[in-house]
């Protein structure tokens, strides 16, 4: 964005040199780049520090990586990729006759058991027979009876069900396949379906003027042409750079060498964008720029840079 405040405070030189007829000396020439440092460093400085600019915004989604509860053979996969499901819509299938034949081996012990439960009792209350034997045959009908219903719930959990209402992105599982009860081996990404969160990734020294409820606009690449209005919802209070995680290695000094960007939140209100809400693809590319109350006037000119760089879209290939 600099670099078009440059190259237009160039073109409005050369023009007035053009028309006015104003001869190349050393006098003129010089006097038209100072007055170009002075006057476009004060802009940049005042832009920068009241109303910053991030050329690295992008809308991120969230997704929930599908890991089966039983591992087993896929028969059969209900959902089609892309293509919008409803909240416990089944996803797909695992082949349920080895939990079957599980609940119903589990189901035949549980009534041989409880037979010989009622028999025990029977017998100690003729004083035929211990109480230990009873306490036994009840203690094993209970066990198979929690057998059972975690067999019963293995069984239910060979149909896996859409966790929300949403889509699955990239399908590639097929039936055949093995779907394995292991965190680090999901089948499928889905996407909820929700608000996508904007958010523009900031210098750290513009962290003097965010808050939360300042003006912003919002251009994105795949729109070009069009810059949205909107508003901070948030400044997110932590960096990448600086987490730290319980492992077995030490901080890496070199890690430190990466100042890293400020994430903050924006909201974009403007009615025109209603009607892109399902065309714009999570993930999707922009830029952003926010307004404080400082200097007010000089946000015009912010806001005539973020246009022409949203023009600047249109050129695929240079941008």
């Amino acid at each position: 964005m600099d670099l078009l405040l440059v190259l237009t405070y160039t073109a409005l030189c050369i023009a007035i040199f053009k028309i006015f007829r104003i001869p190349l000396n050393k006098w003129t020439v010089p006097t038209a780049v100072l007055g170009g440092v002075v006057l476009i460093g004060g802009l940049i400085f005042s832009m920068n520090y009241n109303h910053p600019f991030s050329e690295a915004s992008r809308d991120y989604f969230v997704t929930t990586p599908i890991v089966p509860t039983v591992s087993g053979r896929v028969v059969e996969v209900k959902v089609q990729g892309g293509v919008k499901v409803k909240k416990d819509d089944v996803l797909f299938v695992i082949d349920p006759e080895p939990f079957q034949f599980k609940v119903d081996s589990i189901r035949a012990q549980l009534k041989s058991a409880k037979i010989d439960q009622k028999r025990a009792l029977e017998l100690v209350r003729r004083g035929a027979g211990s109480q230990r034997a009873a306490d036994l045959s009840t203690a094993q009908a209970d066990t198979l009876q929690a057998q059972l219903a975690e067999a019963e719930f293995n069984l239910s959990e060979t149909v896996v069900r859409a966790p929300t209402d949403g889509y699955v992105a990239q399908l590639a599982l097929r039936p055949g396949m093995m779907a394995v009860s292991l965190p680090l081996r999901p089948v499928m990404v889905f996407v909820h379906a929700e608000d996508l969160y904007f958010v523009g990734w900031y210098r750290q020294n513009s962290l003097l003027r965010l808050q939360a409820g300042n003006e912003a606009e919002v251009a994105l690449n795949g729109l070009p042409g069009q810059v949205f209005s909107g508003r901070v919802k948030s400044v997110l209070p932590a960096l990448a750079e600086g987490q730290v995680q319980a492992s077995g290695n030490l901080i890496n000094p070199l890690a430190a060498v990466h100042p890293g960007r400020i994430p903050v939140l924006i909201e974009i209100t403007d009615p025109d964008f209603q009607q892109y809400v399902g065309t714009v693809p999570g993930g999707a590319f922009g830029q952003s720029a926010i307004y404080s109350e400082h200097f007010h006037h000089v946000a015009i000119m912010r806001k005539i840079l973020l246009r022409m760089s949203s023009w600047v879209n249109y050129l695929f290939p240079f941008h």
